[in-house]
């Protein structure tokens, strides 16, 4: 469907995709961890870690013309395709990362292709070696992706570790858009229950980034890289407060990589829409501006928007606002215009 006149073009940025078949990684490179797809129905595959169950998935997981479908209803005109953040897979040697990107990369690159209009695509990389990752980097360009999904932390490199400073540098040269997403949460293992990985350990992850970028120096050393972060920035915005406050109080501590206060990076960066309350939303516009939060449902999961856009359309926001919100902010951050999708 195309973006309709009438209303204002809405752009999600926060969406993900799997091919509908996964080769077996684990027989190829001898060793598990990876996912499989155990296909239940037609319409339906358990995602499987060798023998443990991950989720359970349905076909808008991997099938365009589903997620089309379902967008239309939604009045969704543009979805930003990035791969599952669990097919990351940094744990493992960084040649067979390099290969599970390659397939997953090509799998979005080839769905941009056939939709132009309605999709635009990210892909993944092996950051646990740069220089590989760098590599695909290039090719990810090359094969018409807009940009790269990255963790939170890369093993156990937070985002400002010297090692992938120069990944953050090929993504400003080249233009990349960078979408940072949490994975492998911190604290897991005294999570056990209530799914606390999801609902406390990843927005303490997307304030690790933040943190990790704005202290490390890497916003300051690029000020041209288009970075946004999942579910709304996570904590970072609540606490900002306290981040500042304590950069302030303990530059000791805080300052030794970046002598520049928190609360300058703000309007640097981009976060997404997908936080659940108006109230929350009023603050992060506050805080960031309209210009820098971008609608995102994290799409086709039940931990996002079930109605992509709906808590937006539903505020009461100028109409500048919203169109900020729905699709102007997205546009600055994949530096596309309007056009692009017409």
């Amino acid at each position: 469907m195309e973006a309709q006149t009438e209303r204002p073009l809405t752009v999600d940025i926060h969406t993900h995709i799997l091919p509908k078949d996964i080769p077996d990684f684990k027989g190829m490179f001898g060793y598990g961890g990876f996912i499989q797809l155990d296909h239940t129905g037609c319409c339906s595959a358990r995602m499987m870690r060798d023998d443990h169950f991950f989720r359970e998935i349905e076909d808008n997981c991997w099938d365009a013309e589903k997620r089309m479908k379902e967008c239309g209803s939604f009045g969704v005109d543009v979805q930003v395709l990035s791969p599952v953040p669990i097919m990351f897979s940094y744990w493992a040697k960084a040649e067979d990362t390099l290969e599970v990107s390659k397939f997953l990369n090509d799998h979005i690159a080839d769905v941009v292709r056939r939709y132009p209009r309605r999709f635009v695509g990210l892909g993944t990389l092996p950051l646990q070696s740069p220089k590989l990752a760098i590599k695909e980097l290039e090719r990810c360009k090359e094969i018409g992706l807009h940009g790269v999904e990255i963790g939170t932390h890369v093993n156990d490199w937070n985002l400002d570790a010297p090692e992938l400073f120069e990944v953050f540098e090929a993504c400003a040269e080249w233009g990349m858009s960078v979408f940072v997403h949490p994975w492998d949460m911190m604290g897991k293992e005294k999570m056990g229950k209530y799914w606390l990985p999801w609902l406390v350990g990843m927005p303490a992850e997307s304030s690790l980034a933040l943190c990790s970028l704005i202290f490390g120096g890497v916003f300051e050393r690029l000020p041209h890289l288009r970075v946004a972060v999942a579910h709304g920035g996570g904590s970072f915005p609540a606490t900002l407060g306290r981040i500042q406050h304590g950069f302030d109080v303990r530059q000791d501590l805080c300052a030794v990589d970046n002598p520049h206060p928190p609360e300058k990076y703000l309007g640097q960066f981009w976060i997404d829409s997908l936080v659940h309350d108006k109230a929350v939303l009023d603050l992060v516009i506050q805080k960031m501006g309209a210009d820098r939060v971008a609608m995102g449902s994290d799409y086709p999961f039940p931990l996002g928007e079930l109605e992509p856009a709906r808590l937006i359309r539903n505020a009461g926001y100028s109409p500048a606002i919203e169109q900020e919100l729905l699709s102007g902010a997205a546009l600055k951050w994949l530096d596309l215009d309007r056009g692009h999708f017409h």
